[in-house]
């Protein structure tokens, strides 16, 4: 072997041995050793950074667009609401939710996919009272395998398809995987669904409790023109529990209304009164096209054009939300922002969300006009959380 080959074949393993180590990240030891491999002369370095120029390169990162795309406009929300059923067997559900897996990975970023259906399947679990990972790994193994099945499915056939065009003058076409990798995937899912779920270790303790789900108390209304007008609240409960959202209520003419509520014809501008994890909230909503606030408030949000985001926020004792009320300190028209659900453990909150006097220790889901979320907080003096990707579906796209 030449030195160079040695530096190479050493870097390698250097490699290998911080990803399995897993103290760093995977971005910045790529890029380290990137460094190191210039600077000892085995890589020149003006090919250095020839590789973020490559088509396979811009290829991956259309296709993450293109994924993206899919999970805003609720796409896939719409596939996984219709098909997944938590009454299902085990096996049937593995089965089904590969199919889903595999054949949105082969058109779509394998992990794009998996992140899409991760909710999903945690949420059917929790339902159907058993660990979420006895399906996880199983629908981990399915983007992976459906991934083999196109073109685009996955990085490492683009970049294939690019060398055979460098070396013979034509790549591979769209589907020319298929034959083998249509295959394989089918034959894998089979083996997952059938057998290989059975090897997964059952631990204790490992399914999702609601407490651990963070339920919010929220509130969206029905906007003019809506399909829900004139149904009954009764009618929406088959929607609620599919999207594992608990109903209060409806608030109309700034009244709360319960038990009668329930055979209450529903109007425009009428509120529903719910409680709810984000994720489910924004399924409820994006299913039955409802609106986070009032059409003057929900214009105000989305002026600019440029989309929303939601963020998580704690009212500390310093705060200007401290015993006032989201109406009171002018959230909507200051800061064009919407209070779309209050977390307070053990206590009942009675009145409508933006009249509610906020306590310190409230957990807040605001939603914000995008890249505005620091500027709020600050104004507000809250404390934000972690970020957990929550995401809002664009209807209208």
């Amino acid at each position: 072997m030449t030195t160079d080959q040695i530096i190479l074949f050493t870097l390698f393993a250097a490699v290998f041995g911080m990803l399995l180590w897993g103290r760093f990240r995977y971005d910045l030891v790529a890029f380290a050793a990137l460094m190191v491999a210039v600077v000892l002369g085995v890589v020149d370095s003006k090919d250095a950074f020839a590789g973020f120029g490559h088509p396979a390169t811009l290829v991956v990162a259309l296709v993450l667009i293109v994924s993206a795309g899919l999970t805003r406009s609720g796409a896939v929300l719409l596939i996984t609401r219709t098909l997944v059923d938590a009454s299902r067997s085990l096996g049937g559900h593995i089965t089904l939710m590969g199919v889903i897996g595999g054949v949105l990975s082969a058109f779509m970023n394998n992990v794009a996919a998996l992140a899409l259906l991760m909710p999903v399947d945690i949420q059917t679990a929790r339902k159907a009272g058993r660990s979420p990972g006895l399906s996880l790994m199983p629908l981990s193994f399915a983007t992976i395998l459906g991934g083999m099945a196109t073109l685009i499915g996955t990085p490492p056939n683009i970049i294939i398809a690019s060398i055979r065009q460098e070396s013979l003058g034509e790549p591979f076409r769209m589907f020319d995987f298929a034959p083998v990798g249509g295959i394989a995937a089918a034959a894998g899912l089979a083996f997952v669904a059938l057998i290989g779920w059975r090897f997964i270790p059952q631990r204790e303790n490992n399914v999702l409790g609601p407490e651990d789900l963070s339920p919010y108390l929220a509130e969206l209304t029905i906007p003019e023109g809506n399909a829900q007008i004139g149904k009954r609240l009764a009618e929406l409960q088959d929607a609620a529990e599919k999207a594992d959202v608990a109903m209060l209520g409806v608030i109309r003419d700034g009244k709360r209304r319960y038990g009668q509520s329930r055979n209450l014809p529903l109007r425009a501008g009428d509120a529903l009164v719910l409680e709810a994890t984000p994720d489910a909230l924004d399924e409820f909503r994006s299913t039955l096209d409802l609106h986070v606030a009032d059409a003057d408030r929900e214009d105000r949000l989305r002026a600019d054009g440029e989309g929303v985001e939601i963020i998580e926020v704690v009212v500390t004792s310093d705060s200007r939300l401290n015993g006032r009320s989201a109406q009171a300190v002018g959230l909507s028209w200051r800061q064009r922002a919407v209070l779309l659900g209050v977390s307070r453990r053990g206590k009942r909150i009675t009145s409508q969300l933006r009249k509610t006097e906020l306590q310190v220790g409230d957990i807040l889901l605001l939603l914000v006009p995008r890249d505005t979320a620091s500027h709020v907080v600050e104004w507000l003096g809250v404390l934000p959380l972690a970020d957990r990707g929550l995401a809002v579906t664009e209807n209208h796209k």
